[in-house]
């Protein structure tokens, strides 16, 4: 009788004490799922990175190119190489924490020492296009041409026409180019491939957009633009500025004035000083950070943003710490009936959205319709919201009520961590409860919130949402160049100068930014050291 030689070699083992292996060869048994699912994550991940790449490419964005391309080199290492597991849960935080954080710290930075805003918004090559398509006129006798309002499949508006007997068709963003296929019947063009032919309607409707309108002739800004202003013919429009690139010089075609590029302030400016806008982005130096304290128009009003930013956070912190510990001792005393009741409704506003509540409180202390002036007092027109004092009194008594449940919060847990040794030891040896507060509660207390009370003057310091929803930074201040008023705060001053000043002014704003990071590090450090101080007393 024959034995396998498989099976012969496993008998051979038993007489040895010892088993030989059975070797499967089976592709069913060695198959590994987690191997599979590690090469299909990796196949999106590198698919969705080479989209990224691709994309970023076309636009010219080389540091998000060069940043890409980092990314995803360190994520085929990191999850296809046997010495780097760690990494594996390390990458994604590292990831978000360099494209969230320590970019956006880098590129506020950067923005802080240019002139980035209105004006300034691109680079030289940009602004050059953008000054000669800005003063176009007709080109005079030149031919109309038939034109035909069409949308292409995303949406934006074009133009087709007919010239030279060859259909062509562009938008506001590709310039004209020739249409294979396009239906034309005489000197117009009655459809395009991939576009939709505007009816009249959809013409009367879009009439405004559609004589702003102009297309590039091509990618050449000096060869000018077709426009309409009837939706029936259109012209060609060329810039009546000219560009020497040997000179750096734009001049006017017109008048014969010559605006020279001027490095310093981003601006092509004649002799008289007129410039041309756009401008675009350069290098200031400091001169964003000193502008606060040179300039007068801007100096008082900043340096009382920066005393009411300071006198905010600390009243903040310190009224509804108090008014927290108030309610904690009361309700922390055994000899209250319904404490649990109580701590529930006192925590009620702190369980609402506050900007919610903001505004909430923004209707009921309105002058003249308000509840606290029709219903409280009677009908008296007091100015809660339009008076500069009165105005940060009642952000400061707002934020009380939204800030005291938790405080309470934190300090009753403290309370009731208290070793009750020392309360009896205290109160046997004949000390008077402002005695045990003072010396005992207090002390004892210090240690375990004073840390979350650096936290909360942070949050004061930058308490945005309540300033914005209530009173909107106001009443303005008179004769500044900047919307700013007498309750601003410095997060919210950051936001008028970005965003609402009329010229949107973004290097100012990020060098505001870093003397916040600045000030709240510095406070935060200094308070901290202090913390370890009551720790070892």
């Amino acid at each position: 009788m024959s034995i396998s030689r498989g099976a012969a070699e496993h008998d051979s083992g038993a007489g040895t004490g010892t088993k030989a292996p059975i070797v499967d060869a089976s592709p069913a048994r060695n198959f590994k799922p987690g191997f599979v699912a590690k090469i299909i994550l990796m196949a999106c991940i590198n698919a969705f990175g080479l989209y990224g790449l691709l994309a970023a490419w076309s636009t010219g964005t080389w540091g998000v190119f060069a940043g890409l391309v980092i990314a995803l080199i360190a994520a085929n290492y990191v999850y296809f190489s046997r010495r780097a597991i760690p990494g594996k849960y390390l990458y994604p935080g590292l990831l978000f924490l360099f494209t969230y954080q320590l970019f956006t710290m880098a590129y506020t930075g950067y923005v802080a020492f240019t002139n980035y805003g209105d004006g300034h918004n691109s680079d030289k090559g940009d602004a050059i296009e953008q000054i000669l398509s800005y003063n176009e006129s007709r080109v005079e006798g030149s031919a109309a041409y038939p034109v035909t309002v069409v949308k292409d499949g995303d949406g934006n508006l074009g133009f087709a026409i007919v010239q030279d007997g060859v259909a062509k068709v562009g938008t506001a963003e590709k310039p004209l180019e020739d249409a294979s296929g396009a239906q034309i019947e005489g000197n117009s063009v009655k459809g395009v491939e991939g576009f939709t032919v505007l009816p009249f309607a959809q013409i009367v409707e879009n009439q405004q957009e559609i004589t702003n309108l102009r297309v590039p002739f091509s990618d050449n800004a000096e060869d000018g633009s077709l426009r309409t202003q009837d939706a029936m013919n259109a012209y060609q429009f060329r810039s009546t500025l000219e560009f020497d690139k040997a000179t750096d010089t734009m001049t006017d075609t017109a008048t014969g004035d010559v605006y020279t590029a001027n490095g310093e302030t981003g601006f092509f400016t004649n002799a008289d000083g007129k410039s041309l806008t756009p401008g675009w982005r350069v290098s200031v130096g400091f001169d964003n950070f000193t502008y606060m304290f040179t300039d007068s128009r801007v100096s008082g009003p900043f340096f009382s943003i920066l005393t009411w930013t300071f006198a905010f956070a600390f009243l903040s912190v310190a009224t509804t710490f108090a008014l927290g510990l108030f309610f904690a001792l009361v309700f922390n005393d055994p000899r209250v009936r319904g404490r649990k009741f109580y701590r529930a409704i006192l925590i009620l506003p702190y369980a609402f959205p506050g900007f919610l509540s903001a505004l909430v409180w923004k209707g009921m202390l309105n002058e003249r319709f308000g509840f606290v002036n029709e219903v409280l007092l009677g009908g008296n027109g007091v100015q809660w919201l339009s008076d500069p004092w009165i105005a940060k009194f009642s952000i400061l008594m707002v934020n009380l009520w939204l800030g005291f449940p938790y405080m309470f919060l934190i300090t009753t847990g403290a309370l009731q961590s208290l070793p009750g040794d020392v309360m009896e030891s205290a109160k046997i040896d004949g000390a008077s409860p402002w005695r045990v507060l003072r010396s005992i509660i207090l002390p004892l207390l210090m240690i375990s919130t004073a840390p979350l009370l650096i936290s909360s003057f942070a949050f004061n310091f930058n308490n945005f949402s309540l300033i914005y929803m209530l009173t909107g930074g106001g009443p303005n201040f008179t004769g500044s160049p900047l919307l700013i008023g007498s309750t601003d705060i410095l997060i919210s001053m950051v936001y008028s100068v970005a965003f609402e000043s009329g010229v949107k002014q973004y290097g100012l704003a990020s060098a505001v930014s870093i003397l916040i990071f600045i000030m709240v590090g510095v406070i935060s450090w200094l308070g901290f050291r202090q913390t370890r101080k009551l720790e070892e007393y």
